[in-house]
């Protein structure tokens, strides 16, 4: 099955949020069943000065961000046909209910890449399981967010 052809517009809309591009979040890889979200280093991202690590904060809201492209994904993958002025309606109408974060190791590296895929998509709820590596491949984190897309 051919991916989606709304898939691209999906990701030119996180790649172009604000507080995504305040991030330097990038969408890299992006498939129906699937997405990786990168960003690099940098001191502006810091959360524990002594440390040089990540905040958590930022942890968490790369993988809402993950989780949330994949929930999208999953509420719109039945369409193939949408004007953009509908699609943008709909990405309007979405949003995170709850996301569960853990932290398993500090965030230290050049390059972080964030994963996700759906667990369970219904008509109303999309639940996602995301996952932050560094360019080791060094698991920093993982999460579970629960997503309203109808």
């Amino acid at each position: 099955m051919p991916d989606n052809p709304l898939l691209p517009m999906i990701a030119q809309v996180f790649d172009q949020m604000p507080f995504n591009r305040l991030l330097g979040l990038k969408v890299t890889r992006f498939a129906e069943d699937s997405v990786e979200v990168c960003f690099n280093w940098s001191e502006q991202l810091i959360g524990n000065p002594l440390q040089q690590i990540l905040h958590g904060g930022v942890i968490s809201s790369v993988l809402d961000v993950a989780g949330g492209i994949m929930a999208v994904s999953s509420a719109l993958g039945r369409l193939t046909d949408v004007a953009p002025e509908q699609l943008f309606a709909r990405l309007g109408k979405m949003s995170t209910i709850d996301i569960r974060t853990d932290y398993l190791r500090p965030g230290r590296g050049e390059l972080f890449i964030a994963t996700a895929r759906v667990i369970r998509s219904g008509n109303k709820v999309a639940v996602c399981r995301m996952e932050l590596h560094n360019e080791q491949g060094k698991h920093i984190a993982l999460g579970t967010g629960t997503y309203l897309v109808g």
